[in-house]
C-alpha cells in the first residue's frame, strides 16, 4: 500500500495530497496512510481486501471514504478522526448488524451511508433503524428517508440548466443584435 500511496501522490507532499484513489492494492490493513495527508478529501479503497481499519489515520478535511468490496465486520470507531465525512460507503463488506454503526453516530456531518450487499440490510427495519441511529443521515444505499432515488447528477443537471440558460442567453442577445443591426444597416 506504501507504493501506491507514493504513485498515487505524483510527487506531492503528504500534505498537498487532496484525492487518493488506491483502489485493487491489496492489503488487509491501512499502511503507509499516516495524520501527515491533512488535506486529504476523497479517499477511496475499493476492493483492497481490508479486514481492519485499525492504524486509519486522523483525516480532519476528509469528505469521502470508499471501502466498498472489502472484510469490514466492524472497528468504524478509527474513523472518528474524520469529523467532517459526508459520504461512506461501506458497500459489500461484513456489516452484519445495526449497533456496529453507533461507532459512526458522532459523524455529524455524514449526509449518505451505503451498505449495499452487506448482511445487515437483510434485517426487519433495517431502513428505519439506521435512520434513526443516524437522524443526521439523508441518504441510505442511495435513497432518502422515502425511499426516493439519490440523484448523482443533481449537480450536473444545475450545471447544465446554467449553461443551457446561459447559451440561451447568447442566442437571444444574438437575435437581438441582429434585429438592431439590420434596422441600422438600412439607415
Amino acid at each position: 500500500m506504501e507504493k501506491r500511496i507514493a504513485l498515487e501522490s505524483r510527487g506531492k507532499t503528504p500534505s498537498e495530497v487532496t484525492e487518493l484513489i488506491l483502489d485493487n492494492c491489496k492489503a488487509t490493513t491501512i499502511d503507509g496512510l499516516t495524520d501527515a495527508f491533512v488535506n486529504l478529501e476523497s479517499l477511496s479503497l475499493i476492493n483492497v481486501g481490508l479486514t481492519s481499519l485499525r492504524h486509519f489515520p486522523k483525516l480532519p478535511h476528509l469528505r469521502k471514504l470508499d471501502l466498498s468490496e472489502n472484510r469490514i465486520s466492524g472497528g468504524l470507531q478509527h474513523l472518528s478522526g474524520c469529523a467532517l465525512l459526508t459520504s461512506l460507503s461501506l458497500s459489500n463488506n461484513r456489516i452484519k448488524t445495526i449497533d456496529i454503526l453507533e461507532a459512526i453516530r458522532e459523524l455529524e456531518d455524514l449526509k449518505s451511508l451505503d451498505l449495499y450487499q452487506c448482511e445487515v440490510t437483510a434485517m426487519e427495519g433495517y431502513r428505519e433503524k439506521v435512520f434513526k441511529l443516524l437522524p443526521q443521515l439523508q441518504w441510505l444505499d442511495g435513497t432518502n428517508r422515502d425511499g426516493q432515488a439519490e440523484s448523482e447528477s443533481d449537480e450536473d443537471d444545475e450545471d447544465e440548466e446554467g449553461e443551457e440558460s446561459s447559451g440561451e442567453s447568447s442566442e437571444e442577445e444574438d437575435e437581438e443584435d441582429e434585429e438592431r443591426g439590420a434596422p441600422n444597416e438600412g439607415t
